[in-house]
């Protein structure tokens, strides 16, 4: 355990920070999977309905500096993919 104040500080912030992050990649890779669901079913109608939700959450984690730019690029371009292979 840390003993300087400073130290201490950086452990809760970075805990507050990591339990911040956990619930935002959670709320990504739900959408993500709702998409995926869609597709899986071939059910084109609910995946249209879930791939903008699925966007938004992913373009939100990448503004705030969950997921670097490349890797949300790549996420909602193979969900785009997936999508419109079913359309």
């Amino acid at each position: 355990m840390a003993n300087i104040k400073s130290a201490k500080k950086r452990i809760l912030v970075t805990q507050t920070k990591t339990e911040r992050n956990k619930s935002i990649r959670s709320k990504v890779k739900t959408s993500i999977k709702k998409v995926e669901t869609a597709v899986a079913a071939k059910n084109a109608d609910e995946a249209k309905a879930a791939l903008p939700v699925a966007i938004s959450e992913i373009n939100k984690a990448t503004t705030k500096g969950i997921y670097h730019k490349n890797n949300a690029a790549r996420k909602v371009s193979r969900l785009t993919k997936a999508v419109n292979s079913i359309a």
